[in-house]
């Protein structure tokens, strides 16, 4: 049966009604069972229902077409929705069903009229509903209305008239009908059909069947009602009385304050305290957090609701108690998923992607480890981010970033004691808190940027996050308490490692990110930038393709950068271009090539230095690393009368300065072996010349490109246009190993120089670059200055060096 439900309680009693014999209708011995909840019906009593329930509906639809009578007894349990009949009161009333109303969505409302009380004394069931076998039930007679049954009713309505002026509700009209009714028990039904009874409390009162013993009931109640009633008149006049009448919340709060008091209720505070003492127990926190948080919560359970350090004290309480102190992630310890899910983000980058297999593989074979300290050092846009996201997507593991750069204050690593309302825990814990696990992947970004001034050193503090030794009792000045940081997984980044301070840096495992050449960013742009960008563009690779060639000319004319970043946005910018001539209509495909980048991104905006056409006297070609990867740089060399002075131009950097220097200190010592006349170092002015001069240039790697240009310009020897180089000189023509040689290779790749002399101690660097870029070159490994000199002349005619002086001299 569904449910039926009470729309409101009409009891329209007419004196007419009051009247009428129910002897006359014939009530036959069985009659169909409609069970109502929440409500009992009194005899006389007029009421609409809302009847839903097959069960139900069936019952009246049977009444309707027999007599229209029917028996309504209450459930006992308000949440049976399908009752049988030990679930329903035996004792109900008999009712004449006068209207009913078939509504849009099956249920039928229909406005009964109670007649008499009866008892069902067997029940069976028919055509999907409960008949009862009734026996009708008649009020004692009472013999005569004696002085006591007047005093009774008199008193009864006197009571209902004083509930009334404290604020009980009741309908005008059952008043009216009241003040006209003498009999006692039909004044017992009225009356307790309109206090609102439990309907346990009201079945009692139905089934009495002495109206004056029905009418004594009826008082008892009211003489309950009426003290409620004065009890709460009394907490509104005491609240009233206490607080300032122009204060509305106030008289609110203590007015339910009271009320509470008075009922024996909870109040607000001792929720909140109850609130906090469960948050406590489910926090699972050691046993020197919890006695710290139950310490300040019974603080605050002596402190008065409005007073300022409660405030204070409820705060640090909820960080407390938000805080994952036993709450991990479980580490997916797939080595097989983990590459996967690595090779899929990012390109290349191979010695990080085996060095977080390292790790998973260890956690695999011991569950217990202290997470270890990564950092990225490399230039801007070479992916470190975003290698962060995918290592906690290879682990399962919740990611938090933050960013250091410009971060002057310690309280922001270690927090604000709590001094002061506005006092929060520092970033360290806040990240904890948002990533709601103590076992997150942790990427503290631009940690190269750290500044400090009065307020402390915020690399300092760093200094026990990043311990592994220490971390495990990390004491925020905030929360005075110790976390443990030893399962988190950190990972720093920065640009470059000179700047992070030598304490930090030793706690750190540091991996150098040398940025990509430019077959790693044709490779990068297939597989991620453009599918990316054609995706955000509401575009697909059937409308717009760009071809291989049109790629690497995007990256080597468009673009001067180790990272991806700025070929991402001139991939967007054709995307851009593609799509506003699609929306136009005026083309449907697009296949880009070399010629039509520069009709839509306009002309290059970088022009990459040009090959040699001859071999001259004085230049020699060397290999620079650069932001953008790698680059082939030509150092000039000429002589000219003068007093022995070097000029330097190129704006260089005091390195490159320094290499001039150390250059011409050792062609000046070898003068003899290179057949050199020295008098020219005294009487010759030595200018030496990088060209671009707009650009910065500095490095440990020119130093014997410019000894060999200086080499070639007193000795009048051409250099050889094939051949490229990169070391750094000593005074003694020691050649020292260099950084980048990856890129530097490359850049000569580019240029289509096939032999490349670089340091013998560079060799285990050679044998880590890639078979790519290895075919088809050259390599001469040297140790000193002398070797360099005999590779690097040209086997042409050499001028003879009194006429190449004599040149210079006019």
């Amino acid at each position: 049966m569904d449910e039926i439900k009470k729309e409101d309680k009409e009891q329209n009693n007419e004196q007419n009604n009051e009247k009428q014999d129910n002897k006359e209708i014939e009530i036959p011995e069985q009659l169909p069972v409609l069970a109502v909840r929440d409500i009992v019906i009194f005899p006389y009593m007029i009421i609409p229902l809302f009847v839903g329930r097959d069960i139900s509906v069936k019952a009246v639809e049977h009444a309707l077409n027999t007599n229209r009578l029917i028996l309504l007894l209450t459930q006992k349990d308000f949440n049976i929705e399908i009752p049988e009949p030990s679930d329903l009161y035996n004792i109900g009333t008999i009712c004449m069903i006068m209207r009913m109303l078939r509504l849009p969505d099956g249920r039928l409302k229909i406005l009964v009229q109670g007649l008499s009380k009866a008892k069902a004394i067997e029940f069976s069931q028919s055509e999907g509903f409960y008949l009862a076998k009734i026996e009708r039930i008649e009020d004692i007679q009472l013999k005569e209305i004696t002085l006591e049954h007047e005093a009774m009713v008199r008193t009864v309505k006197e009571q209902l008239e004083k509930a009334i002026s404290l604020g009980k509700n009741i309908p005008p009209d059952a008043m009216v009908i009241i003040e006209n009714i003498d009999e006692p028990g039909r004044l017992a039904d009225l009356i307790a059909s309109n206090l609102g009874l439990k309907s346990s409390e009201a079945q009692q009162i139905l089934e009495i069947t002495d109206p004056f013993e029905r009418l004594n009931k009826v008082r008892e109640i009211l003489n309950r009602e009426i003290q409620l009633l004065t009890i709460q008149q009394k907490i509104k006049k005491e609240a009233k009385d206490e607080i300032d009448r122009t204060q509305r919340e106030y008289f609110l709060r203590e007015q339910l304050k009271a009320i509470q008091k008075e009922l024996g209720d909870i109040d607000e505070k001792a929720e909140e305290i109850n609130e906090f003492r469960k948050k406590i127990e489910e926090a699972k926190m050691p046993e020197k957090v919890k006695e710290e948080a139950e310490k300040q919560l019974k603080r605050l359970e002596r402190m008065h609701p409005e007073a300022a350090e409660s405030a204070v004290v409820r705060t640090y309480l909820e960080w407390l108690t938000e805080l994952p102190w036993s709450r991990s992630t479980q580490d997916r310890l797939d080595i097989k998923a983990a590459k996967e899910v690595l090779d899929k983000d990012h390109y290349d980058l191979e010695k990080v992607k085996e060095r977080i297999l390292e790790y998973l593989s260890v956690r695999k074979l011991k569950e217990k480890m202290k997470g270890p300290i990564l950092c990225f050092i490399g230039p801007p846009g070479v992916g470190k981010t975003s290698l962060g996201r995918s290592i906690a997507k290879a682990l399962g593991r919740e990611f938090v970033r933050i960013s250091l750069g410009g971060v002057r204050d310690e309280a922001e690593i270690r927090g604000h004691r709590r001094t002061y309302v506005g006092a929060l825990p520092g970033r360290i814990i806040q990240g904890i808190r948002q990533a709601g696990t103590n076992n997150p992947v942790f990427m503290l970004d631009e940690i190269d940027k750290l500044g400090m001034d009065f307020r402390g050193d915020p690399s300092s503090a760093l200094l026990e996050v990043l311990d592994p030794e220490q971390n495990n009792s990390f004491v925020d000045h905030y929360l005075a308490v110790p976390f443990d940081l030893s399962n988190v997984m950190f990972i720093c980044t920065g640009n470059v490692a000179d700047t992070i301070p030598s304490a930090l840096r030793d706690r750190m495992e540091i991996i150098y990110l040398s940025g990509y050449t430019e077959e790693e960013k044709l490779q990068i742009a297939k597989k991620y930038l453009i599918p990316k960008q054609l995706e955000e563009h509401g575009l697909s690779s059937s409308i717009m393709k760009i071809s291989d060639k049109a790629i690497r000319y995007i990256i080597t004319h468009y673009t001067r950068e180790a990272g991806v970043r700025n070929l991402e946005r001139e991939i967007a910018n054709l995307c851009r271009k593609v799509a506003k001539y699609i929306a136009e209509g005026k083309k449907k495909k697009f296949y880009i090539t070399p010629q039509k980048v520069s009709k839509f991104l306009g002309a290059p905006k970088y022009l990459p230095e040009e090959e040699l056409k001859k071999e001259e006297v004085g230049v020699a070609t060397g290999l620079a690393w650069t932001e953008a990867g790698g680059d082939v740089i030509y150092v000039e060399a000429t002589i000219m009368k003068g007093k022995g002075n070097l000029i330097l131009t190129g704006q260089l950097g005091d390195v490159m300065k320094e290499s001039a220097q150390a250059a011409l200190s050792y062609v000046k010592s070898k003068a003899k072996e290179l057949n050199i006349d020295e008098k020219l170092f005294s009487t010759m002015d030595l200018h030496i010349h990088v060209p671009a001069g707009a650009i910065p240039k500095d490095g440990p790697s020119a130093g014997i490109t410019m000894a060999s240009a200086i080499a070639s310009v007193f000795t009048g020897k051409p250099l050889r246009k094939d051949v490229a180089m990169t070391g750094e000189i000593t005074l003694r023509g020691r050649v020292l190993p260099i950084g980048g040689l990856k890129e530097k290779v490359l850049a000569a790749k580019r240029m289509g120089i096939k032999t490349v002399i670089i340091p013998k101690r560079n060799k285990k660097d050679l044998e880590e670059l890639p078979k790519y870029v290895k075919e088809g070159m050259k390599f001469i490994l040297v140790e000193s200055m002398d070797e360099v000199l005999k590779h690097v002349f040209s086997k042409a005619k050499t001028r003879d060096r009194k006429q190449t002086v004599a040149a210079k001299s006019k």
